[in-house]
Formats: C-alpha cells, sequence, structure tokens
C-alpha cells in the first residue's frame, strides 16, 4: 500500500538535526567509510530525504566524488518504516536524477551489512569487486628496505595538490581521491609522508589512528616509479614510525584483485584477517 504521508524532497541544511537523529539512533543505518560525517555532504547534490507528515524518516546521499563516482554516503531510516518501501521511494528518484544529469554516472557502494547488500541487489546493482583487509602486528620485524634514489619525508599541505594527481595515476578514475578527500585524510593522520626523488614526489602514503595503532587509509606510487621499491619504504617507514608510537597494529584495505598490492603487503607482513565487504556499481543502464 502506498504511503500517501511519504514524500521525497531535496535535503536542506535545515535537516540536519533531524538527520542525524536518524543516523545515531536508528540500527537501519548505511554508512560510507569516508572523510568526511554524512551530515557534513549537507548542501550537496544528491541528496534526499523521504518527508513524513514534515519530518525526514529516511534519507539517502550519493554526491558525486570523484566526478562521474556517484558513492553512496548515507542510507538509513526509521525502523516503522520497511527498509524496501524506504528505499524504494528514495532511490527512484535518486537514479531518474542522477543518471538524467550525467549519463556517464556510476552509483556505488561498499557494503557492510548484509541487509543493505539485499537491497541494492534488488535494484539492479551488479558486483563489481570485493574488498579485503590486513593486518600486522607492529613487533613483527621489518625487512630492510633501501631509498633507491630517493628519500621519505613528511607529508606538507603544499605537497596536496601533487598527490592528488599521483592518486588519479595510480588508481584511476573509479578509486581515485580527490583533492579535498586528500585535504581532509591529511587533517586527520596520524602520519603521512612522501617519497621523492630528483623530479619531485614520486609517492605517497597517509595513515589515520585507531585505538590499536594505525590504519594505512592510502598509498600510491607513480606509475613510472614502480618497480623501485617506493611503496615497500613508504610501509617500512609507517611501520618504524608507529613502533616509536607505541602503536599494537597497523591494519590496511585492499581490492582483492589487486596482485601488485597483494603482493607489497604481504611483503611487509601482513596478513589477511578474513574480512571482506563487497563493491556494488549501478551504470544506469536501461533506466529512462
Amino acid at each position: 500500500m502506498i504511503n500517501l504521508n511519504l514524500q521525497v524532497r531535496r535535503a536542506v541544511a535545515q535537516d540536519h538535526r533531524q538527520i542525524a537523529s536518524l543516523i545515531f539512533h536508528e540500527s537501519n543505518t548505511h554508512r560510507h567509510l569516508d572523510w568526511r560525517s554524512a551530515l557534513e555532504w549537507l548542501g550537496s547534490q544528491n541528496y534526499w530525504v523521504l518527508d513524513e507528515d514534515g519530518t525526514p524518516a529516511a534519507a539517502f546521499a550519493c554526491p558525486e566524488d570523484p566526478p562521474d563516482v556517484a558513492w553512496i554516503r548515507l542510507f538509513t531510516h526509521r525502523s516503522h518504516l520497511p527498509a524496501p518501501e524506504a528505499w524504494s521511494a528514495l532511490w527512484e528518484t535518486a537514479q531518474s536524477e542522477i543518471f538524467a544529469r550525467n549519463p556517464q554516472a556510476q552509483v556505488a557502494a561498499i557494503v557492510v551489512k548484509q541487509w543493505f547488500q539485499d537491497l541494492l541487489l534488488s535494484s539492479g546493482f551488479e558486483l563489481k569487486q570485493n574488498i579485503i583487509l590486513l593486518q600486522r602486528t607492529v613487533e613483527l620485524p621489518v625487512l630492510p628496505y633501501s631509498l633507491n634514489g630517493f628519500n621519505i619525508r613528511d607529508m606538507q599541505i603544499a605537497d596536496l595538490p601533487i598527490v592528488a594527481k599521483i592518486d588519479l595515476m595510480a588508481f584511476g578514475s573509479f578509486w581515485h581521491n580527490t583533492l579535498d578527500s586528500l585535504q581532509r585524510a591529511f587533517s586527520q593522520s596520524v602520519s603521512a609522508t612522501v617519497a621523492e626523488d630528483v623530479s619531485g614526489i614520486i609517492g605517497y602514503q597517509i595513515s589515520t589512528g585507531n585505538p590499536f595503532g594505525a590504519h594505512l587509509a592510502r598509498l600510491a606510487v607513480q606509475p613510472e616509479a614502480q618497480g623501485r621499491g617506493v611503496g615497500t619504504a613508504l610501509v617500512g617507514h609507517l611501520i618504524h614510525h608507529m613502533k616509536g608510537q607505541s602503536a599494537r597494529s597497523i591494519s590496511v584495505n585492499t581490492q582483492a584483485d589487486n596482485s601488485a598490492s597483494l603482493a607489497l603487503y604481504a611483503k611487509t607482513g601482513f596478513v589477511r584477517t578474513g574480512e571482506h565487504f563487497p563493491v556494488f556499481v549501478h551504470t544506469g543502464a536501461g533506466v529512462r
């Protein structure tokens, strides 16, 4: 039965308090692992609420960042609303507007909860790949690494435009972290370093803190500089740094089909935890 009291509309700044209540008090919430909170995306395109008698009863956000990739940053709904009903209402409006405005867009999500995966599958999303989690104990010995014509230094904020270009070259457009994302990551980091040779910056890493130590959030090496041990040196340098901070462990995630990254992390002592998170994508095919 259609609930005539429900209406989809764009989220506005005045919805902040109600959306915050949805996020923090409802268990039916999907949140993207992000440098910004879901509330910080308010005001951007691709942010809607499902209004019930003047109050948001559900919210959905998938702003494009990077361009053409609309990661689902938030889906949440009141417990009295069935998830399929709330999702269908919001997704119907969202996909119509997103793909009409940008036919090249991809809507993507990293899934943590099975109920959300079920909603995506019911709406035509397809599995793109899996993200796997790896971890290493800081106390494990670190294999010696060499600085083959480059040095490692602390990242400076002025480095970020070059770092963003390296990130795009290394990861491609789908997984690219934009300059804004990297600025936020840098501001939240416990360790951020760059590898530099006579040509300039050729690689970088940014790591964030957690109760056990650190999470290697981003590691990228310029394609032309790969094969010189830059990634190994950046990881080794990070491990030494975190050991000095009395950290217990370092975690990292990567794509299950990224053989180069998996080889690097295995070489530097990381092992799979057994956790994995599927990535689903909708390209808008067949949407009118």
